[in-house]
């Protein structure tokens, strides 16, 4: 309904469902999850969220069923998705790494590159994106729709293209690596439609800002100290150089205070150094965004 001030959005249900819940309580859009309905709850009377397979959403937002979604670059080029892609989100079920669709043989196997398979039988749940991976090669193929459990069928069939994101369930299988067919992160799109209108676009734009804001904080602590003024370079330069510190003058005009952001892989080592620098005060706390 034109002008309607609901915002539909499709999350991904399953294996990403958790790090979605997770992402957006980091961002401040709190979703009632529960494991028995496809129909959460969200802490905002404007957004109506359905839970939906990953594999759907695209062709479900493209159509005008959905406003938004959060889907992965893999799903949308597998059905050639008609959509605004309003940015990428880069994190996933185990890593903030991208996830990869690889083409991989068992380690016994003669095939040395994606050419000895013509002829040959490749099993998939990426179906379009494999034949056109196939097609722009010109390997002459035929790519089979695996319903799931694929690592199973690579000694079945010549090869199979698989999602991975760490390889381990490849190795576990004793499958190996002949190439990547598509990297994909996950990303937040809109209907075209959706898009010209006014408040469902803005709406569309706070939960990206939000997300990104949440996502671009993970691994970051901030840093707050004390410091007098003869000890300042001393302190600024313990201080990563590519940080650029706010400095800000206290009731005692002896003393400054100093707010930085650092990587929290750093911060155990750092801390020290600065007492020993002549910090004093040193306060560190968790961020949930970072806006650039």
């Amino acid at each position: 309904m034109a002008g309607e001030r609901i915002l539909k959005l499709g999350l991904p249900a399953g294996s990403l469902q958790k790090a979605t819940v997770d992402l957006f309580d980091k961002a401040g859009l709190h979703i009632s999850d529960s494991k028995r309905s496809y129909f959460p709850s969200i802490d905002d009377e404007e957004i109506q969220p359905v839970y939906l397979r990953a594999q759907e959403i695209g062709r479900y937002v493209g159509d005008g069923v959905l406003d938004v979604g959060i889907t992965g670059f893999d799903w949308i080029k597998e059905n050639d998705c008609d959509v605004v892609e309003v940015c990428e989100l880069p994190y996933s079920k185990a890593t903030s790494n991208p996830a990869r669709w690889v083409l991989a043989v068992p380690n016994e196997s003669k095939v040395e590159r994606p050419e000895d398979l013509k002829g040959g039988i490749i099993a998939t749940e990426l179906l379009g994106v494999t034949k056109r991976y196939f097609q722009d090669k010109g390997i002459d193929v035929r790519v089979e729709f695996s319903w799931g459990a694929t690592e199973v069928k690579a000694r079945l069939v010549d090869a199979i293209v698989e999602l991975t994101e760490t390889g381990t369930s490849l190795r576990a299988n004793n499958l190996r690596i002949l190439d990547t067919v598509i990297v994909s992160t996950t990303r937040l799109i809109a209907n075209k439609k959706a898009w010209q209108d006014p408040f469902k676009r803005e709406k569309i734009e706070n939960i990206a800002i939000l997300l990104q804001a949440a996502i671009a904080a993970r691994g970051k602590v901030g840093l707050k100290m004390n410091v007098c003024k003869t000890d300042l370079d001393a302190v600024l330069h313990v201080l990563p150089a590519e940080k650029s510190p706010t400095i800000s003058g206290l009731a005692d005009s002896n003393y400054v205070a100093i707010e930085v952001i650092i990587d929290d892989s750093v911060e155990r080592s750092l801390v020290p150094a600065l007492k020993r620098a002549g910090a004093s005060g040193i306060i560190t706390y968790p961020l949930n965004k970072v806006i650039h």
